[in-house]
């Protein structure tokens, strides 16, 4: 099919599927050199091929940029307006051609995930408005191998995804060693596609139906990994609010495709994708090797005692009682006591917590005001549920790490004094937002119990110095 360059830029009319991928290549291939021209001779930086998911690699937010950089993106972002609108209207044009929805021209920006939709518009074959049938038709030999009754396609789809969405999940965790998009948002949204592609292969079934499929196949490959000892039972219930979802989001874009008879016969490219689509994920995470973000916690206490009498307890705190906490007592690591050795700066505090202890050099000394640290070993954040004596995942080591932290010591108008306690740290783990949030809320338990047990024993010894007196 010829098409003129005038009409590429033009939403309106089709184009197959080898012309799409011939001008997307190309213009891939143009937009890269272009880039790479402005980032090494207009800004002197590096540019490779992932930089397109990492611009800058060691700016993780806009409020971090400095320098040039500002200059650097919005330069970036005026060549890609050109490139973006003839990738818009290329996909909308493949998107006609192959009779599918033009809403979903959406994913044309989704990360990730849009690398998928460009593979299956490069696949789909053009449809016959006409006769609403395939050009060419092949059939499946999944045919032969699906059962036709609900029951046994749901089992088979169960056999066949669970299966490879565990070697699937073995290659992120243990071999390339990502927690990221790849492990988390890519790996459970294709086990919930695939499980439903083979569940509604031979006939559509309730929607209803379809997202149960998905979500037993993403449980089962949990059950999997934990049955095998190589994750644990709190990080999987960590991950179930966000994989289930994606899951289920996987599970109704295949029973929506499979809505469509025509698609029938194209079950095994969809699958094929898939099986590329995750471990290229990975494989993108683990080549850019993204540097992650410092995060900041803060959690305060008034006690009712001055400065000098809090400082005591703040510089090295007795035993702590066993924890209350539920999240404590289903394995994370939780602080015991805090041991000095030394004085001033320099010296070296100790904070013991039940996995091993903190190692913390003093950076300013300030009393009974400030009390500043940096980290130089952190142990374990916890320890796993398993079914075993004991397992070491990956995640376990380098992937939420203290980079520091401090005490400050506010005095109060009533002769008390505001305790805050600050920590530093780092997680390598994405999506950042989501995994932030537990960790800010464990960081936050951890201060919570260091500062109530420094109240109680400051105002303890308060009291007992009142009754003596």
């Amino acid at each position: 099919m010829k098409i003129a360059f005038n009409d590429l830029w033009r939403p309106s009319g089709t184009i197959g599927r080898g012309t799409y991928a011939l001008v997307g290549a190309i213009g891939f291939v143009i937009k890269h050199n272009l880039d790479r021209l402005v980032a090494t001779l207009g800004f002197h930086r590096p540019w490779g091929v992932f930089n397109y998911w990492v611009p800058l690699r060691d700016v993780a937010r806009v409020t971090q940029l400095h320098g040039n950089e500002p200059a650097f993106l919005g330069t970036l972002l005026v060549l890609a307006l050109p490139f973006v609108w003839l990738g818009v209207a290329l996909t909308m044009k493949r998107l006609r051609d192959a009779r599918l929805p033009l809403s979903l021209v959406a994913l044309f920006f989704v990360p990730f995930l849009n690398l998928l939709f460009f593979l299956l518009l490069c696949l789909v074959p053009t449809r016959d408005a006409a006769a609403g049938k395939p050009k060419n038709p092949k059939p499946s030999f999944l045919s032969q191998v699906i059962p036709k009754d609900p029951l046994g396609s749901a089992v088979t789809s169960l056999l066949v995804t669970v299966p490879i969405g565990f070697g699937m999940a073995l290659l992120g965790s243990q071999l390339l060693v990502n927690y990221g998009w790849g492990l988390f948002v890519a790996l459970p949204f294709a086990v919930g596609f695939t499980a439903v592609l083979i569940f509604e292969f031979h006939q559509p079934h309730r929607l209803a139906s379809g997202i149960g499929v998905a979500c037993l196949a993403t449980a089962l490959l949990g059950l999997a990994l934990l049955a095998l000892a190589f994750e644990g039972a709190f990080c999987l219930i960590m991950a179930i609010p966000l994989a289930m979802p994606l899951a289920i989001m996987g599970g109704v874009c295949a029973h929506s495709l499979m809505g469509w008879r025509r698609y029938r016969n194209d079950v095994p490219a969809f699958m094929a994708v898939m099986l590329l689509f995750v471990p290229g994920v990975q494989w993108i995470e683990h080549m850019a090797a993204v540097s992650p973000a410092v995060y900041v916690v803060h959690t305060h206490l008034d006690i009712k005692a001055p400065p000098k009498k809090v400082w005591q307890q703040v510089v090295a705190f007795s035993q702590i009682p066993p924890p209350k906490e539920w999240m404590f007592r289903a394995g994370i690591a939780y602080p015991i006591q805090a041991q000095m050795i030394g004085t001033g700066v320099g010296a070296e505090r100790h904070c013991v917590f039940s996995t091993g202890a903190f190692v913390e050099p003093i950076q300013v000394w300030d009393e009974p005001h400030l009390l500043k640290f940096t980290v130089t070993s952190n142990p374990a954040p916890m320890e796993e549920w398993t079914p075993y004596s004991h397992i070491e995942p990956p995640h376990l080591h380098g992937f939420l790490l203290s980079e520091g932290g401090q005490f400050l010591l506010t005095p109060l108008p009533n002769g008390g004094t505001r305790l805050e306690g600050t920590t530093w740290y780092q997680h390598g783990l994405w999506p950042t937002t989501y995994w932030r949030w537990w960790s800010d809320a464990i960081i936050h338990r951890i201060h919570l119990r260091v500062l109530r047990h420094i109240r109680d024993e400051v105002e303890n010894q308060k009291q007992i110095t009142r009754e003596t007196s």
